[in-house]
């Protein structure tokens, strides 16, 4: 029994619903690959949850006695052993909860205790408040998955393009809900469920928390019905509804009413345009529907289907919504008619005949003005493209097959309008019951086709062409064929409209206007309007007779323009400014005013669209449209009628040609008064308009429209000689006027209605912004410039951009007033409720917060320019003004306020986004990071929602969908994916700088205590709130479980380098490594969930998947240095055999290795088995970086040379953020594109090989040794080096590349020659003689050796520093065929005899090979090396003077002697003692010089010396005057003899820099030692060689008796006497001539010293 009532951690009401939707989610709209089986285990498992929607776990008295004992019983929980005792208060909190919601105790245990774990994501509410989150969560989880299962179905309207097995395992089990009755669950749902009932229940039991928490609930509850609804709408746009489902959405529909403002509500809607699709037959005209789906349509199959709804619709009661029964019945009505014109509508004769008879009774109930208000005016209706064609197939269904009713209305509207022109001449009062259905009609389908936000341009099919386009897009032909004659119903509603226009009674004026502006919305659209207008006026020489063109024609409309100005003209006398302070509003009706608004209006939509049309009504000679609608705004006219004319004007200045002049115009009439007049007293123009006239009507119509005039105009150029010769040219006065008299006086106007303030808000706010962000600071900017006006000297005025960033960079009070609209729109939005203007108010806060984006991102180089220009302007940075009181609050919460912005990331991201960029750039400076802390947790429930406000944008789901780019969530997606990359470089900035900062706090760290005091915990635990880390962690380890992989990666990987980037830079931070490893290590099991999943292989962003592997290798480098020195073996061991292994691993559902494979040994990893091996890790991440890069192209310069224009380039590149180099050069974009991708991906490429290097060189130096004995080390490494070489010597292997390569060589070598010597070592002189190298071949070792010989060859004579690290490797593995010295012990002793006819050793004989693989490479590695040993950077010079001796010491044969003899490399050697000479005498001062001359002499005579080891050799360097060399130095000579200055060098603190003696002592023992070599080597010319070294003791006689008489018995002194007296002994053979000529000289000097 406890098994059985046992309590789900998860919810079942909530955590089993959410992967339902995750499955259906992944399927359907993400495409996941495996995606299908998933869900069909999800949906059988779930079956019951569809059949039972939304129904609730019924309560039982057993479970309610099961949970009232849990507080002393305990109670099991599913996945944990044992049982849990519970509080009492989460018992009572559970009963309220199963009391609330009708559900079963235990359901509401379950989502207590999920709510409870859930809490950290939900900062502010109690565990009662997010399992109410939680439960309505579950249910919107159910909606949305059955809603997207319906989406799927294969029908008649729409397909999403799947799979054919996904869409039949839909359309089966969705055809199987259906048949148990969903309509009827879900129109009772939709009754049932209402947000109103759900929050007095919820109130009642104080279920709802802060004004978030209501939201969020609200938005659940009303999602859930909206998606229910919309199931039955994708259902009916698939499938056809059965007669009984139908009848009872019809009933439901009956009872139906209208909101406050006649419009339906989202859900009605939905229900509404189900109900239309099911009655819809437009889908048997469309020739692709296969004729099954036609046969299978109920209205042609089912004669009591059509009986059922005709009889309900024709005579069943009527509805609460009479309107609404009217839509319906016209689309009944329409139906039938479309059904009688088939041939299957012989057999519903009876209905059909009663189509007209329905259509009149739509017509009574105001069928048009319903659809006009009622459905359009609802705002979800233009979201929903299968909602726009409905209604389009609506209303050209009914004026294609209902012609003779459109000529009734179109009779019936002419009588009308005769009754009301004699009731206006009898000056009586018209008739009220005038029927209005044909005005109805048109301002219907103006308004439906005015919007088009999916840019269907439906409009289309009410256009006809008449005449042969341009466009190859509009004559109606393919590849110059034209197509046949347009569709009968195209060419009934192009008639239509026409013939609507004919004889236009003056009551259809306006309508018909406003309905053509709907019919021109679009480019086509606009097209096909313009010149049906065109044609409808009358020719010039009719007009000349007399005889009048239509009405509606361009040539009416401007004609009347024309005699309104020349009429209102005369009314305005312009001597008398009072006259237009208080103008005469006598010379326009208001039915003219209308009339000219609709024709305006219609104007404006024409040429918004067609800049064809721009230009040709702008240069018609005769209309002159811009000056006549200029001269009109001068006369007293409506503000509402000169804000349609400024409308108008901004149309027209889209096109740039035309924007110039309008610049002129603007200025030349002084619609803004720019210039005063002499004698004027007063001011003129629409700052009068708007301080006098406007703010008295407290309504601001002609202000809104001027601004946005402006903002068209400033989007072409700024003529800067604007006003030349009559004032100070440029756009200054424009710009106060906007600041000023708008933007700074809008907060105290009063306003008729409250949107409006913010309407001007945002208009004037969006002029900033535009000429803002055209600026760029330059130096002319700053310097004060004089024009000549009139005679006299006055100051020019600057740009505008100039003027605003003076403004932002002061605490002015356009400034104040951005900060100040920045706090009231946070506080308005901390409230979630509707206000007027909500809209226009968060707009108007974009820009503000643009402004200040704009204002950081210019301000470094306005200031610097300001400062060499000495200007005396005061500025401060824009981050030090935001540091500043706020008025309001009277505390410093400016920065604060920017960042309660991305706490509304969900309803408003525009905001969030341009916040965290401000942020991002504010957080660059370190001056300011301990005020940013103290401001963000100054106040802890502030802090506590600015936290989460970060936490909710990183943990935002983004949802990349398969759409079009203008695809509303899609762009929500993107700027949401913009936000998070902008928060991690946000954190990752501070991070680098000292603490506290504002990243450690946002990350979790420890800001008033040490940062390494911090104890990480999981969200909840401790109490610890969900920080940006725990975000982090949630976003990199969603999909890790799984075989593909992290999900970050593949989906978003730039995102996921950054969050990589994050956690290397706090585990590398001494600081916060501690608690950072700690924490990933114990709670996340981090680094070796993701490691399994390397190399991360992104095809389409190579550069980011490098960079994650690059953070993630460094992060693991760190853990196994860290774990190694803490002793963590298990923890080192995991790793190394996730990297290292090279058997086959049994991965488990949960991703973790077995216990067998954790309790086995690394060093078990490398035997070799009967099991097929697998590639390591290591190397399939070597394999992840391709190491060729593709170079751009050669410029092809015809007037320029290639070097200048490259050193041009390579002046202009800096190091970005990233550290990558890029080019900030503009002429050639292309170019400077193309290499900064190149930069960047070799950039990424050797940062990933540098990590990967890092990691390889901790395993071998920094994990214990014992984990990888010697003999699988040598394997490890010789597949590294083998990889690494044949990688670096592909042909196209990039030469940037090479340097680390070298490096990584370097490292592995030196390691294999220790590996070996160890494991020799370890054998004992017995394993010594025997088989040698055991563990790695002599093949593989002569297979690295030619490798690395290849890669030694291969850099040609660049890379010289690069060759150093090869040298080294060489000499490493040189060293491996390197016999160790054997003591000298009794028994061991052996005869020579024994020695002789030994046999060859495994050392002797590796040494032989060696040898030869190093002669068959030749003079090109002999030129190389003894190219390096002579010239170049010193370590490269020592390196090979080493590699030298080395291979000289085995060469048997000399034939690498010979070759430096004969070439001239050794003459060179010797000769470059002498140049030695001056550098070594600097050694031997007391200061501590560079001892690089010193190193480089010492490898110089170990190679001398090693070459007079040979009789050969000896000779060839007293031919090379070897001795006269050393002879010449003087450097002997300076033998230390002030005791001070011997023993200098202990006093230096690092013991590395040696005493001058000990120095000097470096110099001239090795030359001994040399002369000694020399006179051993030479027997057979002992005499010469005799004569030169005597030579060389007789020059430096006073040295040898200082050092020959010296009291001095340390260790050096004893060397130098040794080996003194030797080489006497050797020069002063008894007998010759020389040994008489040196003791005569030594007496001589021994005489002269006493």
């Amino acid at each position: 029994m406890a098994t059985q009532m046992a309590v789900n951690s998860g919810a079942s009401l909530w955590g089993p619903l959410k992967e339902l939707w995750e499955a259906v989610e992944g399927a359907i709209w993400r495409r996941q690959p495996e995606s299908v089986h998933l869900l069909d285990l999800q949906l059988k498992k779930h079956k019951p949850s569809f059949l039972t929607l939304f129904k609730n776990p019924m309560k039982s008295a057993e479970q309610r006695e099961k949970v009232r004992k849990a507080s002393t019983e305990g109670i099991a929980i599913q996945g944990q052993q044992g049982v849990r005792l519970l509080p009492e208060q989460l018992i009572s909190e559970a009963f309220i909860l199963s009391d609330l919601f009708d559900l079963g105790e235990l359901a509401a245990l379950e989502l207590l205790l999920a709510g409870e774990h859930q809490q950290p994501h939900f900062p502010g509410l109690t565990r009662g408040l997010v399992a109410v989150l939680l439960y309505w969560d579950g249910k919107r989880c159910v909606a949305n998955s059955l809603g997207s299962l319906i989406q799927s179905r294969h029908g008649k309207t729409f397909t999403l393009d799947l799979s054919p097995e996904l869409v039949n395992l839909t359309t089966r089990f969705t055809d199987e809900l259906m048949a148990q009755g969903l309509t009827k669950q879900i129109l009772n749902l939709i009754s049932d469920v209402s947000v109103t009932r759900e929050f007095e229940r919820l109130q009642k039991e104080r279920g709802l928390g802060n004004e978030k928490h209501r939201k969020e609930v609200s938005d659940l509850i009303k999602e859930c019905r909206q998606s229910l609804a919309e199931c039955l709408f994708a259902w009916t746009c698939q499938s056809p509804l059965s007669k009984e489902d139908t009848l009872t959405l019809i009933g439901h529909l009956e009872m139906v009413t209208a909101e406050a403002d006649g419009s339906l509500d989202s859900v009605n809607l939905a229900l509404v345009m189900s109900l239309l699709y099911c009655l819809d037959v437009s889908f048997l005209e469309q020739g692709t529907e296969d004729r099954e789906g036609i046969h299978a349509s109920p209205l042609l199959t089912e004669k009591q289907y059509v009986a059922a709804v005709h009889s309900r619709l024709v005579e069943g009661q009527g509805w609460k919504l009479p309107g609404l029964q009217a839509v319906v019945q016209l689309a009944w009505a329409l139906s039938l008619r479309a059904l009688s014109q088939l041939p299957q509508g012989a057999a519903l004769v009876e209905f059909t005949e009663a189509d007209e008879a329905l259509a009149d009774q739509a017509l009574l109930g105001g069928v048009f003005l319903f659809l006009t208000e009622g459905i359009l005016g609802s705002d979800d209706f233009s979201q929903e493209e299968f909602y726009t064609r409905r209604l389009h197939s609506l209303i050209t269904d009914f004026l294609a097959l209902m012609p003779m009713k459109v000529k009734q209305l179109r009779n019936r509207a002419d009588e009308d309008a005769r009754l009301i022109h004699m009731a206006l001449q009898m000056g009586s009062e018209p008739p009220s019951s005038l029927r209005k259905d044909l005005d109805h009609l048109m301002i219907l389908i103006g308004e439906f086709y005015s919007k088009d936000p999916f840019e269907l341009e439906l409009a289309l099919e009410f256009w006809c062409p008449s005449e042969s386009l341009q466009h190859t897009s509009l004559t109606g032909s393919f590849l110059g064929v034209p197509l046949q004659r347009p569709p009968h119903k195209q060419v009934v509603l192009s008639k239509f409209v026409r013939q609507m226009g004919d004889l236009l009674p003056a009551t259809l004026y306006i309508p018909y206007l406003r309905m053509l502006k709907g019919l021109a919305n679009g480019p086509r659209c606009s097209h096909y309007c313009f010149s049906l207008l065109k044609t409808n006026g009358a020719p010039h020489e009719n007009r000349q007779a007399g005889i009048s063109g239509s009405v509606v024609s361009w040539e009416h409309f401007f004609h009347s323009l024309m005699l309104y100005h020349e009429n209102l003209r005369r009314d305005v006398s312009s001597a008398d400014s009072m006259q237009y302070r208080h103008p005469p509003i006598r010379g326009i009706t208001q039915r003219e005013l209308e009339g000219l608004t609709a024709f305006l209006q219609l104007l404006t939509t024409i040429i918004t669209w067609s800049e064809n049309a721009r230009l040709a009504l702008c240069e018609h000679p005769q209309w002159t449209p811009a000056v006549v609608m200029l001269g009109l705004l001068q006369c007293s006219v409506q503000p509402v009628l000169k804000a349609q004319i400024l409308h108008a004007l901004a149309a027209f200045g889209k096109s740039p040609e035309i924007a110039a002049s309008l610049w002129q115009s603007l200025e030349y009439t002084q619609i803004l008064q720019t210039v005063k007049a002499p004698g004027q007293r007063q001011a003129a123009g629409i700052e009068v308009e708007l301080n006098e006239i406007e703010s008295s009507c407290e309504e601001y119509p002609l202000t809104r429209a001027f601004c946005h005039l402006i903002s068209t105009l400033a989007e072409s150029a700024l003529p800067v000689n604007l006003g030349a010769g009559l004032r100070a040219p440029g756009f200054q006065p424009f710009l106060d006027f906007l600041r000023d008299s708008v933007f700074l006086a809008f907060p105290t106007r009063a306003y008729r209605r409250p949107a409006e303030k913010w309407e001007v808000a945002e208009a004037v706010l969006e002029v900033f912004q535009k000429l803002l962000r055209e600026y760029e600071p330059q130096p002319a900017d700053f310097l004060q410039e004089m024009v000549e006006l009139q005679g006299e000297q006055v100051l020019a005025n600057k740009p505008p951009g100039h003027s605003l960033m003076f403004h932002l960079l002061n605490d002015s009070p356009t400034f104040s007033l951005c900060l100040s609209l920045l706090e009231e729109g946070a506080r308005h939005l901390d409230t979630y409720a509707p206000f007027p203007g909500k809209k226009q108010l968060e707009s108007a806060v974009l820009h503000c917060l643009c402004l200040l984006e704009l204002a950081l991102q210019k301000e470094v180089t306005f200031m610097d320019l300001l400062r060499e220009s000495q200007t005396s302007l005061l500025v401060a940075p824009v981050e030090q003004l935001l540091q500043g009181v706020s008025a309001q609050s009277r505390r410093a919460d400016h920065i604060t306020n920017i960042a309660r912005y991305l706490y509304h990331s969900s309803s408003n991201p525009d905001a969030a986004f341009q916040s965290a960029k401000i942020l991002r750039r504010i957080a660059r400076y370190p001056n300011i990071q301990a005020r940013l802390v103290g401001d963000f947790t100054h106040d802890q429930a502030a802090s506590e929602k600015l936290m989460a406000g970060f936490v909710e944008c990183l943990d935002s789901e983004e949802h990349f969908f398969l759409g079009s780019d203008s695809d509303p969530e899609k762009r929500v997606g993107r700027i949401r994916h913009e936000i998070k990359i902008h928060i991690l470089n946000l954190l990752i900035t501070p991070l680098e700088l000292k603490g506290p900062n504002l990243g450690l706090y946002l990350l979790g760290y420890e800001v008033k205590k040490p940062v390494s005091s911090t104890n990480l915990q999981d969200p909840g635990v401790l109490g610890c709130p969900r920080s940006c880390l725990h975000a982090i962690l949630s976003l990199l380890q969603r999909g890790s479980e799984w075989r593909s992989g992290p999900v970050l990666t593949k989906q978003a990987p730039q995102l996921a380098e950054l969050c990589y980037q994050v956690i290397y830079q706090l585990c590398a931070c001494p600081d916060t490594s501690g608690p950072t490893m700690r924490y990933l290590r114990t709670s996340q099991d981090f680094l070796f969930s993701h490691l399994q999943h390397l190399p991360f292989i992104v095809l389409e962003n190579e550069i980011a998947a490098l960079s994650q592997m690059s953070w993630l290798m460094k992060t693991a480098a760190i853990e196994l240095r860290v774990t190694s020195l803490n002793r963590q073996r298990s923890h080192t061991q995991r790793l190394l055999n996730l990297l290292l292994d090279d058997q086959p691993h049994t991965l488990h559902a949960d991703g973790e290795t077995g216990m067998e494979e954790e309790s086995r040994s690394v060093s078990g990893f490398l035997h070799f088995g009967t099991v097929s091996k697998v590639r390591r890790r290591l190397l399939s991440v070597l394999d992840a970086i391709d190491f060729s890069q593709e170079a751009p192209e050669l410029l092809q310069l015809d007037f320029f040379e290639r070097a200048q224009i490259e050193q041009v380039i390579t002046n202009c590149e800096h190091v970005n953020e990233q550290g990558h180099t890029v080019c900030n050069v503009k002429v050639c974009e292309w170019l400077t594109d193309l290499l900064h991708e190149v930069n960047s991906i070799l950039h990424a490429k050797r940062h990933a090989l540098q990590s990967w290097r890092s990691l390889v060189e901790t395993i071998l130096t920094a994990c214990p040794s014992e984990l990888i004995p010697a003999d699988q080390r040598q394997l490890i490494i010789r597949d590294l080096l083998l990889d690494l070489h044949d990688k670096v010597l592909s042909e196209d292997a990039a030469g940037e590349l090479m340097p680390i390569v070298a490096g990584a060589v370097f490292t592995l070598t030196a390691h294999l020659s220790q590996s070996v010597l160890s494991e020799q070592q370890g054998a004992g002189p017995e394993g010594g003689s025997g088989s040698g190298f055991a563990s790695i071949a002599n093949s593989a070792l002569h297979l690295i050796l030619r490798k690395l010989l290849d890669f030694t060859l291969c850099t040609g004579g660049g890379f010289q520093r690069l060759r150093a690290h090869l040298y080294g490797a060489l000499l490493y593995y040189l060293q491996i065929a390197q016999k160790p010295e054997e003591p000298e012990t009794l028994q061991t002793g052996t005869s020579m005899w024994e020695r002789l006819t030994a046999p060859e050793d495994c050392f002797s004989k590796l040494q032989r090979e060696n040898l030869a693989i190093i002669e068959s490479y030749g003079t090109a590695l002999m030129e190389v090396v003894c190219r390096d040993a002579c010239d170049g950077h010193e370590i490269g010079r020592m390196l090979a003077l080493a590699v030298l001796d080395r291979v000289l010491s085995i060469d048997r044969q000399c034939q690498w002697l010979v070759y430096l003899c004969n070439s001239g490399y050794l003459r060179v050697l010797v000769e470059s003692l002498r140049q030695d000479d001056a550098d070594l005498q600097t050694l031997l001062t007391p200061q501590p010089p560079l001892l690089k001359p010193l190193y480089i002499y010492e490898s110089k005579m170990a190679l001398l010396t090693r070459v007079a080891k040979t009789a050969q050799g000896a000779m060839e360097l007293l031919c090379c005057g070897l001795v006269g060399q050393l002879v010449e130095c003087q450097v002997f000579h300076m033998l230390p003899q002030n005791d001070a200055l011997r023993v200098f060098g202990q006093r230096d603190p690092s013991g590395f820099i040696p005493s001058p003696l000990e120095r000097y002592r470096q110099i001239l023992l090795p030359t001994l030692r040399l002369m000694q070599v020399i006179l051993t080597s030479t027997t057979t010319h002992h005499q010469q060689g005799a004569a030169q070294v005597l030579q060389w003791l007789i020059v430096h006689s006073d040295v040898i008796q200082s050092i020959l008489h010296g009291q001095d018995m340390s260790m050096g002194a004893l060397q130098e006497l040794s080996l003194l007296t030797a080489i006497i002994s050797k020069t002063a053979l008894p007998g010759t001539e020389t040994a008489h000529d040196f003791w005569q000289l030594l007496s001589t000097a021994n005489q002269c010293t006493n």
